[in-house]
């Protein structure tokens, strides 16, 4: 077992090269890589099932505590991220399948990887973990009703196959993990150490797949999908933080809810895109799980060094003070 953690440890860290080592090879060599596509949902299903192994009722006591802020930071990721999608889609005038994409990942709830970035960057984490579980728990509603909404334009919308998929891929799962995890305790917290390795493997079979199916349509479509994905990702940042500030939340509270804001759920984005639309349409999830690994690492590193810059301001104050005194 202790190999099988360092493993999937070392899994977990080098996870955005698998990513873009695989890419690469699934857009050079797609036949034999197409298949995934039919597994994707299921794929998700096991990633979302480990989450549910690392949940607990503690996750959810933010929500009590602290309801206003956490309410502030779920409804900045539903208003936010979807908005920016919209106005991207519209204003950039992009092919229906793109654009159906674009607003799909935009659409989503916040990503799995957005607590461990709070984390490094020094932020809420307690607050960063409700707004995304909270946020989890309302997409089966939230996501279908905001896709319908602001991708009718494009393509016709199944709203209630939207929500059967995400009751399957998103709620079954996550409550089985919970439910394991309540009722077999310390088999579940050994399993969880071999997460990363396991959601490293599906993350990157998945995206893997989506490439290779959309390979012929990524050869015209890829920059200009990449350059959204970017926009979309850094505009979401930069607006989560702001109007965190704006409503007068500290500057812990501002990084995590800029990292919930900007990060997606965008596995959750390829498997409806699978399920309900084509493969070029799940395309930019798979960028985003990509890239927003990339910017909220980079974010991370910016924002606790604003924290240490805080700190020692303070420190300097603190000791200006004490001389004159």
């Amino acid at each position: 077992m202790i190999i099988i953690e360092k493993i999937s440890s070392l899994a977990g860290k080098t996870f955005m090269l698998w990513v873009m080592l695989f890419s690469i090879i699934a857009y050079a060599s797609p036949a034999n890589f197409i298949w995934i596509g039919e597994y994707v949902v299921p794929l998700l299903g096991i990633t979302m099932f480990g989450m549910g192994l690392t949940l607990s009722a503690a996750d959810f006591k933010e929500v009590f505590r602290r309801p206003k802020d956490v309410a502030m930071g779920v409804v900045c990721h539903y208003i936010i991220m979807p908005g920016l999608a919209f106005l991207l889609a519209w204003g950039l005038d992009l092919p229906p399948e793109v654009a159906v994409g674009v607003i799909l990942v935009g659409c989503c709830p916040s990503g799995t990887a957005s607590n461990v970035m709070v984390f490094l960057a020094r932020g809420d984490v307690a607050l960063a973990v409700s707004i995304a579980s909270v946020s989890t728990i309302l997409a089966p509603i939230v996501t279908p009703s905001l896709i319908l909404l602001l991708a009718s334009k494009w393509v016709n919308i199944n709203m209630w196959s939207l929500f059967v998929s995400i009751i399957q891929v998103v709620i079954i799962p996550l409550a089985l993990g919970f439910i394991i995890k309540r009722f077999f305790g310390k088999q579940a917290e050994a399993s969880a150490k071999a997460l990363p390795l396991v959601s490293t493997i599906a993350i990157v079979m998945i995206v893997a797949g989506v490439v290779a199916g959309s390979q012929a349509k990524l050869a015209t479509t890829g920059p200009l999908i990449f350059a959204v994905v970017i926009l979309h990702n850094v505009l979401g940042f930069l607006l989560g933080f702001f109007l965190a500030r704006l409503f007068g939340m500290d500057l812990a509270k501002q990084k995590a809810v800029a990292m919930e804001v900007g990060m997606q759920n965008s596995g959750l984005g390829v498997a409806i895109a699978t399920a309900n639309f084509s493969p070029l349409a799940a395309v930019p999830s798979a960028i985003f799980s990509v890239w927003h690994n990339i910017s909220g690492s980079i974010l991370a590193s910016i924002f606790s060094r604003m924290k240490e810059r805080v700190s020692r301001s303070q420190t300097e104050q603190e000791e200006i003070f004490k001389v004159n005194s």
